[in-house]
């Protein structure tokens, strides 16, 4: 590999070692104010800018001492303090027309930027100099813009430095210039391996030229350090080129993390200071407001899932009962919805080689906590995964089941996260072969179509996304043993046929998501009949409904009258409808106290006589425990809210409408006559006493409101304590109030208000990820 970026000392060293015994020298090098007395004479010398000038030789001997004072970073250095009339000098002379001057001036400038954080804000926020380094960037002369690039990349090395860019919009310009310059049309890249605190990184080395990479690597630290209003406001037009660019190279750079290709010894690379995981972060941000999926029609999507049935569906079925949609028309899910996935599987010759495809064109999906809003703040803590190959339980699974009970994975013996390479993705024929499932999840990451899916199914139950993952069992095999989900579950059979079994929930209510949904066994044998379970033969275009927390299994048939005489692989897609906290009928009724509480004044409605804000924070916060209480034994508070479901023909609109309105009323009338204020107060007690916090898992409320105040559970205790009887009359008014006077339709806009937000961020994730895709 060629060296990373160099800077020119040589000339600095030799000039100021000559410069003691040159007899020309009329000043005092270790003086500031002599270095800055003559360079601003030479400076006004109408001879300027001619190579061969004195005035251009002595600016540049006195640039050069500085210079080497800089590098020295000696304790009595004498620019331990730059001077500001030094400062002032640099925009000249980085935008000199001598291209010798306007270099060292840039070499100083990337020199001061490291002496120390104090030098390298003072030049940051000088903001001639910063505009002086976006023009040298483009200048004419290869040297010079070549010296401004690496002034900018120390310049980087603080925040302050890259703030300020973003500041002056430089990004733009930057950008533009990089896209300007002449690439090759296909650039060949290399990687080399590096362990930094016991992980490992790849480096970026490129055939490309030393300037353009430089350029490239400025652009992605811009764009990695750029809020979101920031990356809106670059040019689309810029935007849309640079993704263009940045994922035909990913290609690449995916390909060779994948196959662990190292050549430090390819000579003809030009090793870059780019990691790949910051090279697809920057993919990934740019491609977080781009439109990956078309919109796809709803009466399509409809169709072909439901039937035509919704309405039906939502009335008998909606998390009541399993539900088997049968193919009644020539058209199947593979043909319209799910074209382009058929399309890329009947592409591939076998099974395997499809297989292969798929996995070693994928990167893993990084987990995303539930209540996350904040796109650049995940992206800031995951940075150092995105890009990353699958990683396995995470984002694949290989496993078969024997018995219905015990699962047994392909891949095994490792305790750490274990990402696939190369050599185990060619096993994929070995696995398949010995009867092993390949599920694979976050397929609404990897194809576009499948997202546009996702997106109106989304839509459709009225929830922030809908989760797609994908399940390939060979014939005459099982996968995942028997268990339950926490979430509904739509099955579309895409390829083969596969026999289903579901047993009635165990349990009297709903599983709420992330809740512990282990199945245990009774005892039954393999082929015993269960009172409840129901049998489901899937073919091609079929569709299954199962709800959350009803156990279930799938095999491959075995019975050949039942494949019509073929042993064939099955190929599944499940379509994952979770209801997050905020959006089941507890959420909606803890938006609807908080916009309640809101919009009217308590302190000037509930009788108190002192302390009434304080008590209104308090009298807030214990209702939204009593919620909670009324949430943990109430069956309905489980149940998924549809008031933020698309807009339905008439018919089902109106129904949609009454049965949601009637459902709140009914939440309402639980509350106001089972509610009580002793009970909030007995479980406050014994939260204190177990060190438990009821506010754990209403931490999406502050989304609502980011001035909302935060109240401890001590603090929330001690007022109640001390308290107690104008505490209770104020929690029972305000309980009363509150089922009386809340508006439904009021909350719904609130309540649709939140469910944007949480579908924004999860469209974002979705487009960035799409855009690490290479399928």
């Amino acid at each position: 590999m060629m060296g990373k970026r160099r800077r020119r000392t040589s000339s600095a060293t030799s000039s100021s070692s000559s410069s003691s015994s040159s007899s020309s020298t009329t000043f005092d090098p270790s003086n500031p104010q002599h270095l800055f007395a003559v360079t601003l004479a030479a400076l006004s010398n109408h001879e300027i800018g001619k190579p061969t000038s004195e005035a251009n030789l002595i600016i540049q001997k006195a640039l050069d001492h500085l210079l080497f004072s800089l590098l020295s970073k000696s304790p009595n250095s004498i620019m331990q303090t730059l001077h500001a009339p030094l400062i002032s000098l640099l925009p000249v002379l980085i935008t000199s027309k001598c291209s010798e001057i306007a270099c060292s001036g840039l070499e100083m400038v990337g020199a001061a930027s490291l002496f120390s954080i104090e030098m390298n804000e003072q030049i940051a926020f000088d903001d001639e100099i910063v505009k002086g380094l976006i023009t040298a960037v483009a200048s004419s002369w290869r040297n010079v813009s070549m010296a401004a690039c690496n002034a900018l990349l120390d310049l980087f090395t603080t925040s302050v430095g890259r703030c300020k860019l973003l500041e002056h919009s430089a990004i733009d310009n930057l950008i533009f210039c990089f896209l300007q310059v002449p690439k090759s049309s296909t650039p060949s890249i290399s990687l080399v391996m590096e362990q930094l605190d016991g992980k490992t990184f790849f480096t970026i080395g490129f055939t490309e030229d030393e300037y353009i990479i430089s350029l490239l690597h400025i652009v992605i630290i811009l764009i990695n350090d750029c809020t979101l209003d920031q990356l809106r406001k670059i040019a689309r037009g810029l935007t849309n080129n640079l993704s263009t660019y940045l994922a035909k190279l990913w290609a690449q750079v995916h390909k060779h993390i994948i196959i662990d290709t190292v050549q430090e010894s390819e000579k003809r690379f030009y090793l870059s200071n780019i990691r790949t995981n910051n090279f697809a972060e920057s993919l990934f941000r740019l491609s977080m407001e781009q439109t990956f999926t078309q919109p796809s029609n709803f009466q399509e999507v409809e169709t072909s899932i439901f039937h035509d049935n919704f309405e039906s569906f939502i009335v008998n079925h909606w998390e009541k009962s399993p539900l088997l949609l049968k193919n009644v028309s020539n058209a199947s899910l593979r043909d319209n919805v799910f074209s382009t996935f058929s399309q890329f599987l009947k592409s591939k010759d076998t099974v395997s080689s499809f297989l292969e495809c798929l996995l070693q064109n994928l990167s893993s999906a990084i987990p995303i906590g539930s209540d996350e809003l904040d796109i650049i703040s995940f992206l800031n803590e995951a940075r150092e995964n995105i890009g990353c190959p699958l990683i396995y339980q995470q984002d694949i699974r290989v496993v078969k089941t024997s018995n219905s009970k015990h699962e047994k994975h392909f891949f095994h013996g490792f305790d750490v996260p274990y990402i696939l390479n190369a050599r185990d993705i060619s096993r994929c024929e070995e696995a398949y072969n010995d009867g092993y499932t390949f599920a694979l999840r976050g397929m609404e990451f990897r194809l576009k179509d499948i997202a546009a899916v996702s997106e109106q199914l989304t839509s459709l139950f009225g929830q922030p996304s809908t989760g797609v993952n994908m399940y390939l069992t060979p014939p005459n095999s099982q996968g995942l043993a028997r268990h339950r989900d926490d979430h509904c579950v739509v099955v579309c059979q895409i390829r083969g046929v596969k026999r289903w079994r579901i047993f009635p929930n165990p349990c009297p209510q709903l599983p709420r998501l992330y809740e512990n949904v282990d199945y245990k066994f009774e005892g039954e044998n393999e082929n015993e009949k269960i009172d409840g379970c129901e049998e489901f033969l899937l073919k091609e275009g079929d569709v299954l409904y199962i709800p959350r927390g009803f156990p279930h299994e799938a095999c491959t048939v075995t019975n050949d009258d039942e494949a019509n005489g073929n042993a064939e692989f099955s190929l599944h897609l499940t379509l994952a409808i979770e209801i997050e906290p905020p959006f089941e009928w507890e959420g909606f009724v803890h938006v609807a106290l908080h916009h309640w509480g809101d919009t009217c004044n308590l302190s000037s409605r509930i009788s108190c006589d002192s302390s009434s804000h304080d008590l209104d924070d308090m009298i807030m916060h214990l209702m939204h425990i009593a919620i909670k209480l009324i949430g943990n034994i109430d069956p309905t508070c489980r149940k998924a809210c549809l008031a933020g479901a698309i807009s339905y023909p008439l018919v089902t609109e109106d129904f949609l409408q009454t049965h949601q309105r009637s459902t709140f009323n009914h939440l309402l009338s639980i509350i106001n006559s089972s509610c009580n204020f002793n009970d909030v107060y007995s479980n406050l007690e014994v939260a204190i006493r177990k060190n438990e916090d009821l506010f754990e898992n209403l931490r999406w409320v502050r989304h609502l409101d980011q001035k909302m105040s935060s109240i401890a559970m001590e603090d929330l205790f001690h007022f109640v304590v001390h308290q107690k009887d104008k505490v209770e009359a104020a929690f029972m008014e305000a309980k009363s109030k509150f089922c009386n006077e809340v508006v439904f339709d009021d909350v719904v806009r609130h309540y649709s208000m939140l469910l944007g937000k949480y579908r924004s961020m999860r469209k974002r994730y979705m487009n960035g990820m799409l855009a690490l895709s290479c399928v």
